[in-house]
């Protein structure tokens, strides 16, 4: 039985992560397709001009500032979308982090806080949207990346815990299916290289600046399939036509997968002094960019 899922302009959507990036963009995308919307990130000062961006726009908002990695945080979310909207119709678990350096090189605690914020980030998500979902029906997203079947040089910690994200929802999706809980679609969003202040918020062991390979997709594509999966069921999808290549390539041809991914490690830098090695691992973002030092300018804190 195919699951029925509302026009996204009769739906509560919650989007982790919408300070930036993928997030922004998809907050922006939904307000304009008329969805209200519970946005939820560290960055306080930027939730508030987004939200205000939005309702100007016409859009129903409201913010959390919430770090993902605390439960406690998260279930703030879902109470907050309670008490604003009475509900919760789809969850987009987007908030991420990175780090550049070889894995023999990367602290530790560095590394858990990647897979705090990546991994537990979606599991804390995940439990607080699925009372709501499996009661009225709904959908769960969750952003993973072309790194959750394949990898990247120097952002091993990133891929591993991309690796576990992917895991994680196929297993979830499995268990709702075998408990009869047909109402919940359970989706996988996989882009390739992202043109977002991702490198410029990445903790950075390297001694230049970072940055994604190219070719790079516009955040409004990954946000345009989020959406579509909010309002038409899909198990996994793909974004880029890199992400097609190179999940197929680390699946069908494995060794060549890797060979091609060893290549892209002299593609990751800039040629200058890092600007902020630390990145936003610990401390929240302010910039509420949605493209990178690379893209466009949108910025919703002027």
């Amino acid at each position: 039985m195919a699951i029925s899922l509302k026009p996204l302009n009769q739906q509560v959507i919650v989007i982790t992560g919408a300070s930036s990036g993928i997030g922004l963009a998809t907050a922006r995308e939904a307000v304009r397709q008329g969805a209200a919307l519970v946005l939820a990130a560290r960055s306080e000062r930027t939730l508030q001009n987004i939200v205000q961006e939005l309702e100007q726009a016409g859009g129903e908002a409201t913010y959390v500032v919430a770090d993902v990695a605390r439960r406690e945080d998260v279930q703030r979310i879902a109470d907050a979308a309670l008490e604003r909207f009475g509900r919760i119709d789809t969850w987009v678990n987007n908030a991420g982090v990175s780090m550049y350096g070889r894995l023999d090189e990367v602290n530790e605690h560095d590394s858990r806080r990647i897979f705090d914020v990546n991994f537990w980030g979606v599991v804390n998500g995940s439990l607080a949207a699925l009372p709501h979902l499996r009661r009225n029906g709904g959908a769960l997203i969750n952003v993973g990346s072309e790194v959750s079947d394949a990898v990247v040089p120097l952002q091993g910690i990133y891929s591993a815990s991309k690796h576990a994200v992917k895991g994680y929802t196929d297993a979830l999706r499995v268990e709702l299916l075998a408990d009869g809980f047909e109402n919940v679609s359970v989706t996988l969003i996989q882009p390739t290289a992202v043109d977002t202040p991702y490198p410029q918020h990445a903790r950075n062991y390297m001694v230049e600046e970072p940055k994604l390979p190219t070719p790079q997709i516009d955040p409004e594509d990954v946000a345009k399939a989020i959406l579509k999966a909010a309002h038409e069921a899909e198990r996994d999808v793909k974004v880029g036509a890199m992400s097609v290549l190179n999940t197929a390539a680390a699946k069908l041809a494995p060794s060549l997968g890797d060979k091609l991914s060893a290549k892209q490690v002299d593609r990751q830098q800039y040629d200058e002094n890092p600007r902020d090695p630390l990145g936003t691992l610990y401390k929240p973002g302010e910039s509420g960019h949605t493209h990178g030092s690379g893209g466009r300018e949108s910025n919703a804190a002027e």
